[in-house]
């Protein structure tokens, strides 16, 4: 019986915890969301909003992950291949690693040193990861050239919505 209740127990808190689509798909970020503190590579820190505006007229993709998140490392070759078919496209890769040195040691292993890196160093919960409502990785958005959310929620690089809104966003006339 004590068996039993233990694996109930389990199911019922995998459940609790599992990957929940909001409610509303957000097409802004807050200013309290584009103010939080991200360090790049080298440790410098740096806002949401200035990783952004690095990249203003470009779409950008953001795929949130982190390398002890199995869907995560299963979700990067896909995402490759999502940046391979999008040159143009703009790929930025925010980790959610327990630390810098985790952060570092996994863009070595897993080849990202040539991709756009950027830690949350304040964790899980910060005012980002909270106004877009991030309770699972890996999960993908896209940005459009002002900045604004054009795909605000995915949960593979596979989603077809992801190419969809690229290609719309890239030939906003072709409709």
């Amino acid at each position: 019986m004590k068996k039993i209740f233990s694996i109930l127990s389990i199911f019922i808190l995998v459940l609790g915890y599992s990957q929940k689509i909001p409610a509303v798909n957000k097409t802004t970020f807050s200013k309290e969301a584009l103010a939080e503190k991200m360090q790049d590579e080298n440790g410098n820190s740096i806002s949401v909003k200035d990783i952004l505006d690095q990249y203003k007229g470009k779409v950008i993709v953001i795929d949130f992950w982190a390398s002890w998140c199995k869907d995560c490392l299963l979700a990067i070759p896909k995402s490759n291949e999502l940046a391979e078919k999008n040159p143009n496209i703009q790929f930025l890769y925010f980790s959610l690693e327990r630390n810098k040195d985790a952060f570092d040691h996994s863009i070595d292993r897993f080849n990202m040193n040539d991709k756009e890196n950027f830690w949350f160093a304040s964790g899980w919960k910060n005012s980002f990861n909270d106004y877009i409502e991030l309770n699972w990785i890996p999960r993908f958005m896209v940005v459009d050239q002002t900045s604004n959310i054009a795909k605000y929620y995915a949960i593979s690089p596979e989603d077809p919505d992801i190419q969809t809104t690229i290609d719309k966003l890239i030939k906003p006339n072709s409709n």
